[in-house]
């Protein structure tokens, strides 16, 4: 198994001082930063942009692990790479065109994710596994943040990381929603080697960054 990597998401953060925030995620320990990415239209929540991921950048070495639910999404590919996103991750419902969009990332030297709704068959990425960095699997409908968890996605993992093995390949799998300390060990059994966590990372253990990032990991 590979080591299970902690990605907070910002969503949970004080949005007054984001910069601060990120910084207290370092040093916390996190491993990279989940970047929530809403447009009112294709999610009902409306979150940053990039002049906000651009100011962001330079405020953490910490990979942005950019989710963008917004749509068409195509069109903005390049103002999330040119802002600092090292993975990119889109929705298949977002774009007219999977394959296009994930070359396009791909030549923008970005990782490329693919993000897929409770309700979204893995059957619409399995032609493009070889190409895609990280499978994010999505335990909550998206567009807001303290939901609760939907554990029937996992069977999703466990069907990914079977495929995985059998074609060796070699994605990582996130799973992002309502993650907690009671269901993050069914999470990483399943398969999820990246943990997307908000409310727990910024709110628990009166704001204990450090002791709640340890916590998900070590369950």
């Amino acid at each position: 198994m590979k080591n299970i990597q902690i990605s907070p998401s910002i969503l949970s953060a004080d949005f007054s001082q984001l910069g601060s925030e990120i910084k207290r995620l370092e040093e916390g320990g996190a491993d990279m930063i989940h970047v929530d990415v809403m447009d009112g239209h294709f999610v009902p929540n409306l979150t940053i942009g990039p002049p906000v991921i651009k100011a962001l950048r330079n405020q953490s070495s910490l990979k942005f692990d950019v989710h963008l639910m917004i749509s068409p999404v195509h069109k903005y590919i390049d103002a999330y790479a040119n802002a600092g996103a090292d993975i990119i991750t889109i929705h298949p419902e977002a774009t007219e065109n999977l394959e296009n969009s994930i070359k396009k990332i791909k030549e923008l030297k970005k990782k490329v994710g693919v993000s897929l709704n409770p309700g979204t068959k893995i059957d619409v990425i399995t032609n493009f596994l070889e190409q895609i960095d990280l499978i994010l699997i999505m335990s909550v409908n998206p567009g807001f943040g303290g939901q609760k968890f939907m554990p029937e996605v996992l069977t999703k993992i466990k069907d990914l990381k079977k495929i995985q093995k059998d074609k060796n390949l070699s994605f990582d799998i996130e799973i992002d929603g309502g993650i907690n300390f009671d269901n993050c060990k069914i999470a990483i059994e399943a398969g999820a080697n990246i943990l997307v966590s908000g409310t727990t990372v910024f709110k628990s253990n009166n704001g204990d960054i450090k002791k709640n990032i340890n916590l998900l990991k070590s369950k």
